[in-house]
């Protein structure tokens, strides 16, 4: 037989399909062992970007994206979805809700053969604080139960792979607003891991914040465009961002505690070469008291739901930097003492290793 499968998910296909083969057999004896030959081919490995036309933050920076150079009319996606070509860039504009029109990389790999290796939202962010604001965060719901209704999209319990270029962006779009005169008046920061929708390839988003009039400033939207342009490489520069396990640091950080905007976690990002998985803030972390619960005998006493976040989070962010030393950085001030030890023996017990700042240099 000829089997024809794309060179990425050879390993993949492999793993898969062993039990039809031979028990006891590795995956590649067996394929051997069939008779079988494997043709690989090789398919366009694009970015997606994600747009929606009921958002100015969101349709802003990617209408300034489309004013460069280079891009052309690409497919509709249906049911009408536009979308626009640039080397290995595609931009889609949908006039739904940005965190709940869910599979928009699936959708596209079915529509068009091409293979999504990463996904990129634009969207307006919110604040109590009304203060302007650049963000870039990875997204989930890891911290609510089956049969919750997630507010903003995604899935409870869920927690998207997170886009390995967040912490190498994170510090370009610093420089780049700093350059564009946007600092101090905007607030450049990471924010947790929060909302929907629902990916299957890396994802991040890039929000401006945080009241309609900053929604819609065209300088910050053209800080925005120009991050994409240059971080994907689509000016003709080396593109920012690329995990390769192989080459230099391969440390990245799992932020467990703090709040929204993880400022403990961002004072160790700001570095040079240091890499982001999934930051859990305090309220991803649902810890019930011990006077809450009557756990059975030799249970860890602390209920909730966050152990489920921890793991959920780890395991992503592993899955998002093949070859990659996770470690957990833990905010911990922002814990109380009750929930500190319990936090520091489940990391241990799955085996995540903690680090401190000076781990990540």
């Amino acid at each position: 037989m000829i089997l024809k499968i794309s060179g990425r998910n050879v390993i993949r296909f492999l793993h898969t399909h062993n039990n039809r083969f031979k028990t006891n057999a590795t995956p590649i004896q067996s394929l051997l062992n069939a008779n079988c030959r494997v043709t690989v081919t090789t398919r366009n490995m694009v970015t997606l970007i994600v747009a929606t036309t009921s958002d100015p933050a969101s349709i802003n920076p990617a209408a300034a994206l489309l004013a460069m150079p280079g891009w052309t009319a690409g497919p509709t996606l249906p049911p009408d979805i536009k979308s626009f070509t640039n080397k290995q860039a595609r931009v889609i504009q949908h006039d739904g809700s940005i965190v709940k029109e869910d599979d928009l990389d699936l959708r596209w790999e079915e529509a068009t053969g091409e293979v999504i290796d990463e996904v990129i939202f634009l969207s307006r962010h919110t604040a109590v604080s009304n203060r302007p604001a650049l963000t870039v965060h990875p997204i989930g719901v890891l911290h609510l139960k089956d049969g919750e209704s997630p507010p903003q999209g995604g899935k409870p319990g869920w927690a998207a792979l997170p886009n390995p270029r967040i912490g190498p962006w994170f510090r370009l779009l610093k420089k780049m607003a700093e350059a564009h005169g946007l600092v101090p008046e905007f607030e450049i920061t990471l924010e947790a891991t929060h909302h929907g929708p629902i990916t299957n390839k890396p994802t991040m988003f890039l929000e401006i914040g945080s009241t309609e009039e900053y929604w819609k400033r065209q300088d910050a939207a053209q800080v925005m465009a120009l991050l994409m342009w240059e971080g994907l490489g689509l000016g003709g520069g080396d593109a920012v961002g690329n995990w390769n396990s192989e080459t230099g640091k391969r440390k990245v950080l799992l932020g467990i505690g703090g709040g929204h905007y993880a400022p403990r976690h961002m004072d160790i990002v700001l570095k040079e070469d240091i890499w982001v998985g999934h930051l859990l803030s305090g309220y991803s972390l649902p810890m019930e008291e011990p006077t809450q619960t009557k756990p059975n005998p030799g249970e860890n006493q602390i209920g909730g739901n966050w152990r489920q976040s921890i793991k959920a989070a780890f395991e992503a962010t592993k899955a998002a930097f093949p070859g990659g030393e996770i470690l957990a950085h833990v905010d911990q001030k922002s814990f109380k003492g009750w929930q500190r030890k319990p936090i520091t023996e489940f990391l241990a017990e799955e085996s995540i290793n903690v680090g401190k700042p000076n781990d990540f240099t």
